[in-house]
């Protein structure tokens, strides 16, 4: 199945840098460009793609609010939309997870990551890359003890929730926790349920906000 791409960015080497890139996949296919968020929602809207790239600083609508008007609280039918950031620059990448991204990419990651974050995003199966998005998390996590409130999730689910905030793949978890992938992907719906979390970067933002994983080496 071809995976359908609409890339949004105000900077037109960016737009046509990951066309090409996308362009020269045999299973991804670039169906819009918008230059502004306003573009990039109208586009969205009218041709549904499987994955949009979003950048967050355009003119007219910022990446946020096209952000939350197509995949935030609320949204019937969102689309997979993943944050293009700077990371360490980006102060606005925290409110991007509340509303609806399922993933980040950084703009000079390269055409493999670039890859990787469209068919994670498509499958939802990843956390894009252990590399972006946990050491993302960790660093917009602010230092504080662990929270106590773990919606009453089951010592199985909390296993599930930690391997998943580690970036793990559903075929990690399961092989880690030996049970099957049927199995991660039920505890994932249960705890998607219990916490609210409408994909697994809120359930790894959850995680990170109460200590449930240990920092890495940095």
């Amino acid at each position: 199945m071809t995976i359908r791409v609409l890339v949004a960015d105000d900077q037109a080497m960016v737009r046509t840098g990951f066309g090409m890139i996308i362009g020269a996949q045999p299973d991804m296919e670039l169906v819009g460009e918008a230059a502004d968020g306003m573009q990039a929602v109208e586009l969205a809207l009218r041709l549904r793609p499987d994955v949009a790239l979003m950048d967050i600083r355009m003119p007219r609508m910022d990446g946020l609010e096209a952000l939350r008007r197509l995949a935030g609280p609320g949204v019937a039918d969102p689309v997979n939309v993943v944050v293009v950031t700077t990371f360490d620059l980006d102060e606005y990448v925290h409110a991007a997870l509340r509303n609806g991204a399922c993933g980040f990419l950084l703009k000079d990651s390269g055409p493999a990551l670039l890859v990787e974050a469209v068919r994670a995003a498509a499958s939802g199966d990843a956390l894009i890359s252990p590399s972006i998005t946990v050491r993302l998390l960790e660093h917009l996590t602010p230092p504080a003890p662990v929270r106590q409130d773990l919606g009453d999730l089951s010592p199985r689910e909390l296993d599930v929730v930690r391997l998943t905030a580690q970036g793990r793949t559903n075929a990690e978890i399961a092989a880690e926790l030996f049970i099957s992938v049927g199995t991660v992907k039920t505890h994932l719906s249960s705890v998607q349920a219990k916490l609210g979390a409408r994909n697994r970067v809120e359930i790894a933002a959850w995680a990170w906000e109460r200590r449930l994983v240990a920092p890495g080496p940095r």
